[in-house]
């Protein structure tokens, strides 16, 4: 065993004592206690990753193809494609990345995005003239069978449970 793999051992008041250096000695300092990011893509978590991917993949090639090809077609509409699968890519990102921070980021876009899918499909059912396309949020996600209106009910249900068990 080198001294390296004997120093991730023992522990770092021990380290020290026995003279072993942080970095200068060639050994990253430990972190600090409780610094552990807590896993959110446990259990129905590995399932929203899963689904926010899909999501992102689907509104991200659909809005790039639609602005590259049409855009003047329905400016809004695809714009609003964009950005929801920005939105979608950054909760993905969130939940893998894991940790309080991360999940509190997570559940401010998930609550930013429930509110889109909110406002928006009430738009394209009051005013169906100011879409002459659909976006991903029209009529609340019913072309993508509501997922994007059942989503993010789930990830902030999913968010707030996994608060709650990581604070106890």
């Amino acid at each position: 065993m080198t001294a390296t793999e004997e120093n991730t051992t023992v522990p770092r008041d021990e380290r020290n004592a026995q003279g072993v250096q942080g970095v200068q000695g060639g050994t990253p300092p430990e972190p600090a206690a409780g610094t552990k990011r807590a896993r959110l893509i446990g259990g129905p978590g590995i399932l929203l990753v899963w689904l926010y991917g899909v999501m992102v993949v689907g509104a991200v090639s659909r809005s790039a193809v639609q602005i590259s090809t049409q855009f003047d077609k329905a400016p809004l509409a695809y714009s609003l494609s964009a950005t929801a699968g920005l939105v979608y890519g950054f909760i993905t990102y969130s939940l893998v990345r894991g940790g309080e921070t991360a999940r509190r980021a997570a559940l401010v876009c998930c609550a930013a995005e429930l509110a889109g899918v909110l406002i928006v499909g009430t738009w394209t059912l009051a005013e169906p003239s100011a879409f002459p396309d659909a976006t991903v949020w029209s009529d609340y996600g019913m072309g993508y069978l509501f997922i994007p209106v059942l989503l993010p009910l789930s990830a902030m249900y999913w968010l707030r449970k996994a608060r709650t068990t990581a604070s106890v």
